[in-house]
């Protein structure tokens, strides 16, 4: 078995267990939280979410890409340029968001302490993100998948813990809930920290090159800032889909309530199911991106080309069941939430935007690593515009309501997969049908 196919199996196995212990820390957060508190815990999760996004500058992606590429006598310098960095975006950071928290009106829902979680946030997904990215570059998958199952284990721990021997109040709660989440933040931190000090130890003692900081700077924010582009994007776009379909379903003539009811079903049920298999996608991303990085600063189009092969017929081996079991098993899957068969049928018609996500996102992996990052986001930000105007178009009409918003969502996944594919084939000198090879 070639090292691409080990490190891939180990990512998902992780990734399997991750999402079963991601699934009991939901069911003990609903348990404890109730239905407010839980409203609460999700609204402050897209601001760590973005806190977490713009600290990490998303330099795994930029130095993984980076160790993957040059040989070994540049890393150690390297390292230390990223740590530089990451310290300069820390320190800004942390000024600018204590700053913006420190207004009453901002966190007057949540604990006092909240604030400072969220603080402590900054410096432990800024430097995990060194030792994330490094690891990624030297392909020890290992240590990656044993950090993102320790996380879920270590949140769970705490949660069970926690909630079996105290008895809390509910804001008291909500606070335990965030800090054992950062704490599992934090646990991470320190493993993957003390691993990353052990090899540049190693790698002091050896020969090393020197790289100044304009150019390893310059590596580094090539990747990362149009990357975090995308992911900050992404949270705009996330925030606005929301009332972007409820608008549009009380045009066509929708209550208040029963548009929020039946975006309920699209989110949180239909979405939550379809997505599921999506960790088998994030970790053929992870994988790919070194091996992609490495075989095109090689021009090594024919490994370019097989490994596009491979994470193709990997997506299509588990992609096309996944949805099949979700067209013919819909109603007994959705009424695992609660009986309704809205919610069923918003699912089955879902099948395209969830399949060809399976496909985009091993694709986001690959024009990361053909240095194609810019076409990554413009591509993203075209499909949305496309998708977001049809959803509206056709979801303010009484006659097609929220069969008109599905349709818009599965016609922005079908654009941005045929964005991304055209632009591979092309780079990598591919044809369309995955068959005849061109000269690259």
């Amino acid at each position: 078995m070639n090292s691409f196919f080990r490190g891939t199996i180990i990512l998902i196995v992780a990734a399997f267990f991750s999402e079963c212990a991601e699934f009991f820390v939901n069911m003990i957060l609903a348990r404890e939280l109730r239905e407010e508190g839980m409203g609460i815990y999700m609204s402050i999760l897209p601001i760590i979410f973005l806190i977490f996004v713009i600290a990490s500058l998303e330099l795994p992606i930029s130095i993984s890409k980076f160790i993957a590429e040059n040989k070994k006598s540049f890393h150690y310098n390297f390292l230390q340029h990223a740590v530089k960095l990451a310290a300069l975006v820390m320190f800004i950071m942390l000024i600018v968001t204590i700053s913006v928290l420190s207004y009453p009106s901002i966190m007057d829902r949540f604990h006092l302490n909240v604030k400072w979680l969220l603080a402590g946030l900054i410096p432990i997904s800024s430097f995990s993100s060194i030792a994330r990215g490094y690891f990624m570059g030297i392909q020890q998958m290992g240590k990656i998948a044993f950090s993102n199952f320790l996380r879920k284990a270590f949140q769970l721990g705490v949660l069970l813990v926690v909630f079996d021997i105290l008895k809390v109040d509910k804001d008291s709660s909500l606070l335990m809930a965030l800090s054992a989440l950062i704490g599992s933040e934090l646990i991470v931190f320190l493993y993957l920290i003390s691993l990353l000090i052990l090899h540049m130890q190693k790698m002091k003692n050896s020969s090393n090159a020197i790289l100044t900081g304009k150019h390893a700077r310059q590596k580094l924010l090539s990747v990362s800032l149009p990357t975090v582009g995308v992911r900050i994007f992404h949270a705009i776009t996330n925030s606005i889909q929301p009332f972007l379909i409820q608008s549009a379903l009380m045009a066509a003539g929708f209550s208040s309530i029963a548009a929020t009811k039946h975006f309920g079903m699209l989110s949180g049920v239909a979405m939550t199911i379809g997505f599921f298999p999506a960790f088998i996608a994030h970790s053929l991303m992870v994988m790919l991106i070194p091996n992609v990085s490495d075989a095109f600063a090689k021009h090594d189009y024919e490994k370019l080309r097989n490994l596009f092969l491979q994470s193709m017929w990997i997506t299509m081996i588990y992609g096309i069941p996944a949805v099949l079991c979700m067209n013919f098993f819909a109603e007994q899957i959705t009424s695992l939430f609660f009986s309704s068969m809205s919610a069923a049928l918003y699912l089955k018609l879902m099948w395209p935007y969830f399949l060809f996500h399976f496909f985009v996102i091993p694709m986001q992996a690959y024009l990361i690593g053909l240095g194609l990052v810019k076409d990554m986001f413009l591509h993203t930000i075209w499909s949305h515009i496309i998708s977001f105007s049809v959803m509206y178009f056709l979801g303010s009409q009484f006659s097609l309501n929220i069969v008109g918003i599905i349709l818009g969502l599965n016609t922005g996944a079908v654009l941005l997969f045929m964005l991304h594919y055209l632009t591979i084939c092309k780079k990598i000198g591919i044809t369309l049908w995955l068959t005849n090879y061109k000269e690259a």
